[in-house]
């Protein structure tokens, strides 16, 4: 291996890369003030889709000649109007929310697992369980529910003297569990 070009890079990259991030950069900031600050939120599984897309198209544009700087442009503005089409249809069209949109599931409530919704998931108990300990938890009889939210990370809320407000849990699969766990396993 030659060490030397390794490292060497020539100035007209160093323009090239700078002239492109810099470019890149002030379209994302533009970008994010017409769309909004959703755009780089992590609400639903499409979003995180979009942040990882439009990371891998600024990564591309800038450190290759190929694409230009003018296709990056293009490809992050598309993926900006794509997903404000999008979260428009999931306003204004509540029907075609549920399709688009994954429904938060519950895993485990009042200490009991929901093994079917495991399964659905893709989890095992060990999941919950170390995101259970993450959460400083030492014992099942401390959970009031284990959700898996739209986004795919897990929410753990304690149990605790609090009525809950059930109005919170009404977007969740099968939130009627939160009261009765007869299906637990």
């Amino acid at each position: 291996m030659d060490w030397k070009s390794w490292f060497a890079i020539e100035w007209q990259q160093v323009v090239g890369i700078s002239i492109t991030a810099f470019g890149l950069y002030l379209a994302l900031i533009l970008f994010t003030r017409v769309m909004g600050l959703r755009s780089f939120s992590k609400l639903s599984s499409y979003d995180f889709a979009m942040t990882v897309a439009i990371g891998s198209i600024l990564a591309s544009t800038i450190l290759s000649d190929n694409p230009s700087l003018s296709q990056g442009l293009v490809a992050v503005a598309v993926l900006f109007l794509i997903q404000g089409t999008i979260s428009l249809i999931r306003r204004k069209f509540k029907p075609l929310k549920s399709i688009i949109d994954n429904q938060a599931i519950i895993l485990m409530a009042h200490g009991e697992y929901f093994c079917d919704n495991l399964k659905e998931a893709n989890l095992t108990k060990s999941d919950v369980q170390e995101v259970l300990r993450k959460n400083g938890l030492k014992s099942k009889s401390e959970v009031f529910a284990v959700i898996m939210e739209t986004t795919g990370d897990m929410s753990v809320i304690k149990q605790d003297n609090t009525a809950p407000d059930w109005s919170l849990f009404d977007d969740i699969r099968d939130s009627h569990l939160l009261v009765h766990s007869s299906k637990a396993v």
